[in-house]
């Protein structure tokens, strides 16, 4: 499992966020919202950033749990400002409509790996997949 240091950074940029029994990091407890990911195969703060992106960018996006519109505009922000804050980014809403659109649900773990080792060059995720290199 991840490193204390980790987990102490993931619990500071998200100051709601609980873990439970199964060791799942529920980034944002409330009933409705419930953003998780595991953290049992995070073995290092790559995995744990790499989880963040894609499994909690929709959030940060464009999730509407909530009828009303401003309700869902803080379940966005939350989501973003933790995520920036751990990732030491400033990730923009449209930044994460990107992020989203090309490594939410670790529709490509590879691409999403490329994308934290580039420094989170945007352009790793809006070029060809075919470009993307490990280097």
């Amino acid at each position: 499992m991840v490193e204390q240091k980790v987990l102490n950074d993931l619990f500071a940029a998200f100051p709601d966020a609980i873990m439970n029994h199964n060791l799942e990091f529920v980034a944002d407890p409330h009933r409705r919202v419930n953003s998780y990911f595991r953290l049992d195969n995070c073995e290092t703060r790559t995995d744990a950033i790499a989880k963040l992106l894609e499994w909690l960018s929709r959030e940060a996006y464009k999730s509407e749990h909530f009828h009303v519109k401003w309700r869902n505009d803080q379940v966005h922000e939350y989501h973003l400002n933790g995520i920036n804050r751990f990732c030491g980014t400033d990730f923009t809403p449209e930044d994460m409509k990107i992020i989203y659109t090309y490594l939410g649900n670790s529709c490509n773990h590879q691409r999403t790996l490329s994308f934290i080792r580039s420094g989170y060059d945007m352009s790793v995720l809006t070029g060809p997949w075919w470009e993307v290199t490990d280097e």
